[in-house]
C-alpha cells in the first residue's frame, strides 16, 4: 500500500504529496534540469587550465604557437556549442516525450550524458580538444532535452492542487545544480590544473543516478491514457503517483480532457503557431520564456565579481563568495516551491519582475557613485536582492505556466517551441551582452529596467491565475482573448452537451 506524509478520507485530496511522487520529482530532476545547471556552472572553475590545454595541443600538433585570435575562437566554440546542443535537443525532446513517452525519453537521454562524459574525459590525455567540443555539443543535447522533457512528465504526474509546487522541483534541480557545480569545481576539489577533465565528465554521474532510480516509478498518466488509451496502466499510475484512496477527481479531470480533444494526435511545433484556440497561450509562453533570459540576470553575475572586488573583497576569495550567490538562488527556489500554491503563479511572477525592476533602478544609481565608501555594499546587497526576486518570480514560475496553459495534444509542442525560444535568447545574449556592456556600462541594467516594466504590464492584462485549475478551465480562461467572450460561452455550452451525451 502506497504510504503518504498525510493521508485523507476517500474523495479528499491530500495537501502533501504521496512518497511515490515526491520520489519521482527526485528522480526526473537529478538527470534532468540538474544537468543543466551543473554543467552551465562547471565549463567556468577550469577557463584557464582548457586555454593551457589548447596552447599545448596545438604547439604539439603543429610545432607553432597559438594565436590570441585562434585561442579566442576554439574557447568560444567550446563555450557556445553547449547552446547549439541545447537548441538542438529542445526540438527533439518533445518528439521523443511523444514517441518513447515522458519517462522513456528521460531514460534515453542519459546515455546521451554518458557519451559526452566520456569524450569530455578522455580529451585531456588524448590530445583531442575536438573530442571536447563534441563532447559539449552533446551534454547541450542533453540539457536540452532534459529541460523539455522532466517538466512535462512532473506536470502531468502531480496533482491539479499540488502541479505548481511539483513542477518547481525543475528549477529546485537546476539551482541545485549550479550550487553543485560551483562547489565541486573549486581549486580544492576537482578545479585544478589536473583533474578539469574529471571535472567536465562528471556529468555521468546523475545519468547513472537517473537511470538506477527512474526505472521503478510510472510513466506519465496523462500520456498513457490520453496518447495511449491504457486506462488500467493509467489508474494504477494514478493510485501509485497520488494515493489508492486519492486519485479520483484526477481521473475524472483526465477523462474529461480526454473527451474534450476527441482524440486528436499530438501536434506539431508549427502547428501551434495556427491554432487560434491557444494563440494567447503560445503568446504568453514566448514572451515569458524571452522575458526570463533577458531580464537581467546575466548581466547580475557578470558583475558579481567586480562588486564583489570592489567591497573588499580579494580576488582569490571570490569564488568561494559566489557560492553564495548559488545558495541564494537554490534558497528562492525552494521557497518559491513552498509558496506558489498558497500565493498563486500570478502573485510571485508579477512580484518578481516588479521587484527586479526595482533593483535594476538601484544598482544602476549604485554602480554610478561607486566612488563613495557605501556603493560597493549596496551594489552587493542589490545583486543578492535581485537574484532572490528572480528565483521567486520568472526563475521559478516559467515553468509552470508551461505546462499549465496548454492540453495534452500541444503540451510538447508548447515545450519545445519554448525551449528553442529560451536556448536562442541565451545564444543571443550571451553574443550581445558584451557590446551591450561595453557602451552602456552599469546603465546596461536601464534595458533590463525597460524590459522587466514590459513584462509586468503584459502580465497584469493578460495571465490569468492558474492554481488549482485543471487544464480545461486554464484553457476556458484564455477563450475571451482567443475569440471574444460570445466563443468563450459558446465553447462551454458545446462541451457540455459533449459530456451530457456521452454520460
Amino acid at each position: 500500500m502506497e504510504h503518504q506524509p498525510l493521508l485523507k478520507g476517500a474523495g479528499q485530496p491530500s495537501k502533501l504529496p504521496t512518497w511515490t511522487l515526491l520520489l519521482a520529482v527526485c528522480a526526473a530532476g537529478i538527470g534532468g534540469t540538474f544537468q543543466y545547471g551543473y554543467n552551465v556552472s562547471v565549463i567556468n572553475a577550469p577557463t584557464e587550465h582548457i586555454h593551457k590545454f589548447l596552447n599545448d595541443t596545438w604547439q604539439r600538433r603543429y610545432q607553432a604557437e597559438l594565436s590570441s585570435s585562434m585561442l579566442t575562437l576554439l574557447w568560444s566554440t567550446i563555450a557556445s556549442i553547449f547552446s547549439l546542443g541545447g537548441l538542438f535537443g529542445a526540438h527533439l525532446g518533445g518528439s521523443l516525450a511523444i514517441r518513447l513517452g515522458r519517462k522513456g525519453a528521460l531514460l534515453m537521454n542519459n546515455f546521451i550524458a554518458i557519451l559526452a562524459a566520456i569524450l569530455m574525459g578522455i580529451s585531456f590525455p588524448a590530445g583531442l580538444y575536438e573530442l571536447l567540443i563534441v563532447g559539449r555539443f552533446l551534454i547541450g543535447m542533453n540539457t536540452g532535452i532534459g529541460l523539455c522533457v522532466q517538466p512535462l512528465y512532473i506536470g502531468e504526474a502531480a496533482p491539479k492542487h499540488l502541479r505548481g509546487a511539483m513542477v518547481m522541483g525543475s528549477s529546485i534541480f537546476l539551482t541545485g545544480g549550479i550550487l553543485t557545480g560551483q562547489v565541486i569545481g573549486l581549486r580544492e576539489l576537482l578545479g585544478g590544473e589536473a583533474y578539469w577533465h574529471f571535472l567536465l565528465s562528471s556529468s555521468c554521474f546523475p545519468a547513472f543516478i537517473q537511470l538506477l532510480t527512474l526505472p521503478w516509478f510510472p510513466e506519465s498518466p496523462r500520456f498513457l491514457f490520453i496518447d495511449q488509451g491504457d486506462e488500467m496502466k493509467c489508474i494504477k499510475a494514478m493510485k501509485r503517483f497520488h494515493g489508492p484512496l486519492n486519485y479520483q477527481a484526477e481521473m475524472e479531470d483526465i477523462q474529461k480532457e480526454r473527451f474534450a480533444l476527441g482524440g486528436e494526435a499530438a501536434k506539431k511545433p508549427w502547428q501551434l503557431f495556427t491554432d487560434r484556440s491557444i494563440r494567447w497561450q503560445l503568446i504568453t509562453i514566448l514572451l515569458l520564456t524571452m522575458g526570463q533570459q533577458l531580464s537581467g540576470i546575466n548581466a547580475i553575475y557578470f558583475y558579481a565579481s567586480y562588486v564583489f572586488e570592489e567591497a573588499g573583497i580579494p580576488r582569490e576569495n571570490i569564488p568561494y563568495v559566489t557560492l553564495g550567490t548559488g545558495a541564494c538562488e537554490c534558497l528562492t527556489a525552494l521557497t518559491c516551491g513552498l509558496l506558489i500554491e498558497s500565493m498563486g503563479r500570478r502573485v510571485l511572477i508579477l512580484g518578481g519582475y516588479s521587484l527586479m525592476t526595482l533593483w535594476c533602478i538601484v544598482l544602476t544609481f549604485s554602480l554610478t557613485y561607486q566612488v563613495y565608501s557605501w556603493a560597493p555594499y549596496l551594489s552587493m546587497a542589490c545583486i543578492f536582492a535581485f537574484i532572490l526576486s528572480f528565483g521567486l518570480g520568472p526563475g521559478g514560475v516559467t515553468n509552470t505556466l508551461t505546462t499549465e496553459l496548454f492540453t495534452q495534444s500541444s503540451r510538447p509542442a508548447a515545450y519545445m517551441i519554448a525551449g528553442s525560444v529560451s536556448w536562442l535568447s541565451f545564444f543571443t545574449i550571451g553574443m550581445l551582452f558584451p557590446f551591450i556592456v561595453k557602451g552602456l556600462k552599469q546603465y546596461c541594467f536601464i534595458v533590463f529596467l525597460l524590459e522587466c516594466c514590459l513584462v509586468v504590464i503584459f502580465i497584469s492584462f493578460v495571465i490569468p491565475e492558474t492554481k488549482n485549475k485543471t487544464f480545461l478551465e486554464i484553457k476556458r480562461e484564455f477563450h475571451k482573448l482567443n475569440f471574444g467572450r460570445s466563443k468563450e460561452q459558446e465553447g462551454e455550452l458545446c462541451e457540455r452537451q459533449h459530456l451530457s451525451n456521452e454520460f
